[in-house]
């Protein structure tokens, strides 16, 4: 009995102390998020959409405006892109429009649905004084986004460049994040008490790959990890999974926008859990009657690795169908 006793006090003391890291941690975090907000305010500008701030960050000029469409999760869209957008902006105008619960954008209680998705994309654009026909260069899941908005409102998109795109088709067979959603609720959680906090240089360059990129500065760094503390898998990330099935079939029901010319860059599959992503990406592309794809040695963040090939090649591509 005495060492059942001495048990239960060892387990209310572990206890405790683990209750007074998570309390310790969370109020850590509350501090740390406020301070973070006021030293790196949103670069570009926040708009209302639906009551919520939307930050759309823009730079460049030029007659065609580029689009820039964060993939599911990316935490901090604005300088995720970055090593490929600042290649472009000698030519072009560049605009990174970052949902809901991404970003410098706060999250909202808006269900994550496709056309909810794309009216808000399309309303944070009109705030911000930006006109189409646009050139969307969505990367992974806003794939599905960039090629609705081509089906619905096809007179406003000149081209489609998809950074390794996620097509209808991908999403309707097999999904992966539904079968860890689980895992991405728990991780949800961890990071509202600021737990992410604690992780030590090898995690955070495992979740940043571009914290050791000479594409950014020591102080976009420094933002990138604030943002990462901030907005990693948001509700609305999470939202987004919940829909990701419906989203798709509706897309698939509208068929293919075969007169929207396409470039798709595609990453090798090795860190995509989706069986054949090659060849169901460059299959979907082949149906457009200007379409076309190009295989890299790269993970499925192919803007981080082979931004230099995207831009050139992308530069040219729209230089080709322009001719037409």
């Amino acid at each position: 009995m005495k060492i059942l006793g001495i048990l239960k006090y060892i387990v209310l003391f572990v206890g405790g102390l683990l209750l007074v890291f998570i309390v310790f941690s969370t109020i850590n975090h509350t501090y740390q998020l406020k301070s973070e907000a006021k030293k790196y305010s949103p670069p570009g500008n926040l708009v209302q959409v639906n009551n919520k701030g939307i930050h759309v960050y823009s730079e460049g000029q030029g007659e065609i405006t580029f689009v820039f469409m964060a993939g599911h999760g990316t935490s901090c869209p604005t300088l995720d892109f970055k090593p490929l957008w600042k290649k472009m902006t000698d030519e072009y105008k560049i605009v990174v429009v970052e949902k809901a619960g991404y970003g410098w954008s706060e999250t909202s209680s808006s269900p994550r649905d496709i056309d909810t998705m794309l009216e808000e994309t399309k309303k944070a654009l009109e705030l911000s004084g930006e006109n189409g026909p646009y050139v969307l260069i969505p990367h992974s899941m806003s794939g599905l986004e960039a090629i609705y908005w081509a089906q619905k409102y096809p007179d406003e998109v000149k081209a489609i460049i998809g950074l390794d795109p996620g097509v209808p088709d991908i999403y309707e067979q097999s999904f992966d994040l539904l079968s860890q959603k689980i895992k991405l609720n728990v991780m949800h959680y961890i990071l509202r008490i600021g737990l992410s906090r604690f992780m030590g240089r090898e995690e955070v360059e495992k979740n940043l790959p571009l914290i050791n990129s000479k594409e950014l500065t020591r102080e976009d760094k420094e933002k990138m990890i604030a943002i990462f503390h901030k907005s990693s898998i948001t509700k609305n990330m999470l939202n987004e999974v919940d829909y990701i099935k419906e989203n798709a079939e509706k897309i698939s029901a509208n068929g293919v926008p075969v007169n929207i010319p396409m470039y798709f860059f595609i990453s090798d599959g090795s860190d995509v859990t989706i069986p054949n992503w090659k060849e169901q990406l460059s299959e979907y592309v082949t149906r457009i009657n200007i379409g076309q794809f190009k295989y890299l040695d790269s993970s499925h963040y192919v803007h981080h690795e082979k931004a230099e090939i995207i831009a050139n090649e992308t530069k040219a591509f729209l230089k080709e169908i322009s001719m037409n």
